[in-house]
């Protein structure tokens, strides 16, 4: 099936590549870029045409998707690297990666003073969820952009427009400090069960289905029994995203001590050289804390 849709897709990482995937599978003509060219090359064999810049995947879309590693990179690429001008007039740009609010801001102003619609649109659900195409998007911008992109969008997964540009990067970050602290404390929980004589596996299998019972405890839960650090999603995504809340919590005169505890331990976690490993790794740094063997 061809959609006529011409798709440009930037960033292609452990979210980008399955997400490029999906759309090509589901019809539409996407031209893909990633800095690191051979990442990008996996999805020749799906129909995927690799561009040498992200200029040229740009050229002539009708919609840009970025899945870049942070704001201050998708900054150089959009505006300063020419991207929001090699675009069709009228295209939609949805932002995808988790950046500040304010950066979202920006690129909205930008992208809207060139004629172009903009959707700050971040997900939730990892690696899985964008293979699945079952992730959880917030989105920040017009209505009217929204109702247009849905179609793309829903390749993905379930979008839910939050308000206008930025505030889907708002919710992100609230969704990124209840990951961070939900992980923590399913590290703490298995910690001490482990230290108490209790088999941590048993203890995970009997809170499923209760009051305490969260994606993060079967998956992340899992992956701390098994000792798998496979990053679904890196540890030092994690620390950015909460020390994004943390600025913008301050900016807006506000005290979490909850997340500001979870993002020093994020820190540690990558300052001891785990930072390429699965955000579910903190648990290495809350044995570090107590003396345990870390393995």
């Amino acid at each position: 099936m061809d959609t006529g849709e011409t798709i440009g897709f930037l960033g292609i990482g452990i979210m980008g590549f399955p997400m490029a995937r999906r759309l090509a599978e589901a019809g539409h003509r996407v031209t893909a870029w990633n800095r690191d060219r051979a990442k990008a090359e996996r999805l020749a064999p799906h129909g995927v045409r690799i561009a040498e810049t992200a200029v040229e995947a740009a050229r002539g879309a009708t919609t840009l998707v970025v899945m870049l590693s942070s704001g201050p990179v998708c900054e150089e690429v959009l505006v300063a690297g020419g991207v929001l001008d090699a675009l069709a007039p009228g295209a939609w740009v949805i932002v995808m990666s988790s950046i500040p609010v304010a950066v979202a801001e920006g690129l909205a102003a930008e992208a809207e003073a060139r004629g172009l619609g903009f959707l700050d649109a971040p997900v939730s659900g990892g690696e899985r969820g964008a293979i699945a195409g079952t992730l959880t998007i917030m989105a920040g911008g017009r209505e009217a952009v929204f109702d247009a992109a849905a179609a793309v969008l829903s390749v993905f997964g379930r979008a839910t427009r939050i308000g206008p540009a930025g505030t889907g990067s708002l919710a992100k970050l609230v969704n990124q400090m209840l990951v961070g602290s939900t992980i923590a404390a399913v590290a703490e929980g298995l910690l001490l069960a482990e230290r108490g004589g209790a088999d941590p596996a048993r203890v995970r299998e009997a809170l499923i289905g209760g009051f305490a019972d969260s994606a993060i405890l079967r998956q992340h839960g899992e992956r701390m029994i098994e000792r798998n650090w496979v990053p679904g999603g890196r540890a030092t995504v994690q620390l950015k995203d909460t020390s994004t809340a943390l600025a913008q919590a301050q900016a807006l005169g506000l005290e979490l001590p909850l997340i500001t505890l979870v993002d020093g331990l994020y820190a540690d976690l990558v300052a001891h050289g785990d930072g390429d490993l699965d955000h579910a790794a903190l648990i290495r740094e809350m044995r570090r804390r107590n003396g345990l063997a870390v393995d």
